[in-house]
This record gives C-alpha cells, sequence and structure tokens, in this order.
C-alpha cells in the first residue's frame, strides 16, 4: 500500500468503532513479538484535558536534554503523521504506508481465525510500538487514547504514569461521576511506579487510593510542586515553579492560559522523577525545553485583523479554560466565535461558558459523524446571545464571522478538534501565518 491506500485502508477499520478491552491489542502485538515489551521506557499519559501539552512540553525538554524522544499521541489536526513523532519530527508516510502493509496480513489472520477485528485505534497504537521499538527511542511518551484501564495503550509496562486531571467526558464510556472517570482514568498506574497527577476534589481521592494500594509514590501537583504567576502576554507566559528537586525561576512557555502553568508544572513533576531513574536533566534543559514547546490548536493565535483565536476546547472544563484565557490576555474586546460540537458533547453547558457577552455566535458542523444535529448548539446559544447564525459549511462559516467581526474585535473558533482542524487548514492555506 502507499500512503493514500493506507489511510483508506486505515479508515476502513473505523467501522468496528469503540470497542474498549486488551484482548485484540494483546493478541496482535503477539503476532508482532510483542514490540511494546522491546526494552522501551514508556511514561504513560492520562486524564481529561492537557494531556497534549503535557506531553509537548516533556518532549521538548527530554529533547533539550540530548535524548531521542518518541511520542504517540491522537487525535490528529492535518495528518496521520502527527501521531507519531520522534523530537518534534512527523513518521514519513512512506514508513506508515510500510508498517500498515506489515500489519494488515496479522488482522486478516486473526479475523480468519475467529478473533475480534482489531479497532482502529488499536491498530494505530501497535503501529506506534513497532516503530519505536525499531527506532530505538530513548523515552517514548505514550498518549492514552480514552479513560485508561481497558484503552489499547494500557498494555504498556511503563516506568512512570501521569494523569493530567479528572473532568467530565467521554460519559457513554467512562461513567457519570467524577469519582467513576477516575477509577478507569487511575487504571494506567501499575504497582510500584511513580505517578503525577494535577487531578483535585474526588478525583484525586481515587487516584491516592490507587496509588496506596499499588505502593505507588504519588506526586500531586498544585501540593507537592506548586507554580506562581510572574507575566502574561499574547506572546506567551513567564511563572516559577516549585519543585520537589529545585526552584525553577521565571519560566517562560508560548501555550496561553493559566491551565498550561499547570500543565508545565506536571511536566516539571515528570522530569523530577525520571532524574531518579537516571535520566540526566538540567535546569538548563527544563528552561529551554519549556520555552520551545508549542502545540497547536491550542489557544493559538493564528490570524490578524480580526485577532483570530482556535482553540480545541470540546468539554466542559475546557471551555474554562479558555474563557478564562480570553478574559485574561484579551480583556474588553468583543467576540465573534464559530462553535461546532458534536453530538455526544456536553453542548449546554459550554453553551452557557462561552455563549453569554460574545458580540455574535456563528454555529457549524464539524466534520464528523457524530455532529448529530449539530443545529441544536444554535438553540442553545440563543439562550445567551442575540445575534445566531447557522452555517454548516466551516469555510462559508468563517466568512461569515470575519464579515461580522470588526478589526479590533476576537474571532475565536472552538468547540471540537474536528472543526478546530479544518479551520486552521483553510486559514493558513488563506496565507496567515501562525503565531509560534
Amino acid at each position: 500500500m502507499d500512503f493514500d491506500e493506507a489511510m483508506d485502508y486505515l479508515r476502513g477499520l473505523t467501522k468496528f468503532g469503540i470497542n474498549l478491552g486488551l484482548g485484540r491489542i494483546e493478541e496482535l502485538l503477539r503476532r508482532l513479538g510483542d514490540p511494546h515489551k522491546s526494552g522501551l521506557k514508556i511514561v504513560h499519559i492520562g486524564g481529561t484535558n492537557g494531556k497534549g501539552s503535557t506531553t509537548a512540553m516533556l518532549s521538548a525538554v527530554l529533547r533539550e536534554a540530548g535524548y531521542r524522544v518518541g511520542a504517540f499521541t491522537s487525535p490528529h489536526l492535518h495528518s496521520y503523521t502527527e501521531r507519531y513523532m520522534i523530537n518534534g519530527a512527523q513518521i514519513e508516510p512512506a514508513r506508515i504506508a510500510a508498517l500498515l502493509t506489515e500489519l494488515r496480513p496479522h488482522l486478516e489472520s486473526m479475523a480468519a481465525e475467529g478473533y475480534e477485528h482489531p479497532t482502529e485505534f488499536e491498530v494505530g497504537t501497535a503501529l506506534a510500538f513497532l516503530y519505536f521499538s525499531r527506532e530505538e527511542v530513548d523515552y517514548l511518551l505514550l498518549e492514552v487514547g480514552l479513560g485508561g484501564a481497558i484503552d489499547s495503550t494500557n498494555v504498556a509496562p511503563a516506568m512512570l504514569a501521569v494523569i493530567t486531571n479528572v473532568a467530565m467526558d467521554h460519559m457513554d464510556y467512562l461513567g457519570h461521576t467524577i469519582k467513576d472517570i477516575a477509577a478507569v482514568k487511575a487504571g494506567i498506574i501499575k504497582p510500584g511506579m511513580p505517578v503525577v497527577t494535577a487531578a483535585t476534589g474526588a478525583g484525586l481521592q481515587v487516584i491516592e487510593k490507587a496509588c496506596g494500594e499499588k505502593g505507588c509514590r504519588l506526586i500531586r501537583i498544585g501540593q507537592d510542586i506548586t507554580w506562581e504567576p510572574v507575566a502574561h502576554s499574547a506572546g506567551g507566559q513567564r511563572f516559577s515553579v516549585t519543585g520537589q528537586k529545585g526552584f525553577y525561576k521565571d519560566l517562560t512557555i508560548k501555550l496561553l492560559g493559566r491551565h498550561q502553568q499547570a500543565n508545565a508544572a506536571t511536566a516539571i513533576g515528570v522530569i523530577e522523577s525520571l532524574t531518579e531513574t537516571g535520566a540526566v536533566i538540567s535546569a538548563e534543559a527544563i528552561r529551554q525545553g519549556l520555552a520551545a514547546a508549542f502545540i497547536p490548536g491550542r489557544a493559538e493565535i493564528i490570524g490578524y485583523k480580526p485577532l483570530t483565536i482556535i482553540d480545541g476546547a470540546h468539554n466542559y472544563d475546557g471551555a474554562r479554560s479558555f474563557k478564562q484565557a480570553l478574559a485574561d490576555y484579551f480583556p474588553g474586546r468583543d467576540i465573534v466565535l464559530v462553535i461546532g460540537m458534536l453530538d455526544d458533547k456536553e453542548r449546554a453547558r459550554v453553551a452557557e461558558v462561552l455563549v453569554p457577552g460574545v458580540k455574535a455566535v456563528v454555529v457549524t458542523k464539524p466534520d464528523s459523524p457524530r455532529a448529530g444535529d449539530w443545529r441544536r448548539l444554535a438553540e442553545l446559544a440563543g439562550r445567551y446571545a442575540a445575534h445566531i447564525f447557522q452555517v454548516e459549511d466551516v469555510g462559508e462559516a468563517l466568512e461569515k464571522a470575519t464579515a461580522l467581526a470588526w478589526p479590533e474585535d476576537l474571532l475565536c473558533v472552538t468547540g471540537s478538534i474536528y472543526l478546530v482542524a479544518e479551520a486552521r487548514g483553510r486559514i493558513l492555506a488563506a496565507g496567515n501565518k501562525i503565531m509560534e
């Protein structure tokens, strides 16, 4: 298969849906020689929000320290190759095609022998283990796909677990209370491993209990490791972190939003834990790595006149963080909001957070079969704003929003990673430059 054929093949696997469990991935990996057990040093990263940003920061710091760092993340914005990175560089499309060509006979033989067919994400996970083990990366940052306990990444013999936070999301799969969701996320905790978490409240209680039962040392962000804001601007933010092994003064990151300081503190907690296992990572590597870290689609300034900001917030907590970032960085500006959400998300709660006070709302349809009755969001938004527009095509929605916005206004695009991906692609294709 070439790359386009490989992507068509992968898309065809989505018919197997989300089918949680470890039996299929374990069998597939067995047939591949168990590449996940090949000596990879794995940091397993779960949580509701912040996984991608924390992974990007960790990758940048470890790279600055001289290590060869693999990162497996999902979903992607523009290309499937974004899911597999080594030192910030995406896997080559031809390599993806070759690996899927290698995997395909094993998938077909499993089906022929009566096994359930692996899902698209399981195949992608197996590909990750195969790729990174052959590339002999020094560390693999492995992001959980959904939940934790029976997510396909949880076959990994990780050396350290990270749970960024616990909030309401994916309730149909994970449970309808914070405690239920936290219990699933805590499933990535293995006996004796260090655990770093920024969870609070009931979620933290569940994680603390799991660590106590499994004999794990727990590093709590906000308690054992703290941070103090220093300054912020549209170009980034400065803050200081008090870790367990040092004080890191006046750190800088490009990523906007108070929540990114918590993610940076989480990354420092992980880095300090890795130094206990032999990693050599200086304070300067931490400083330089954090300053270099970037992840697209997170409170990203991507256009000017009007100033255009995109953010992948797709749940209530993410919406609150984005709203706070807008208030912190751009107080008093009128906002034109382009929003589209999937049908299985908390549309009413997100609308309640993001819509009040905005100048106008353009509701559009994310490019996903899960968009469902996308117009329902317009009804919900209408409770909080007078000027509501429905434009199904994302490109036309952006044009409508641009026409509604004055040069000094903010144009904000959010609600779904699928929407952000399409909007970002269209904006960049139109000639705008991203801010890095």
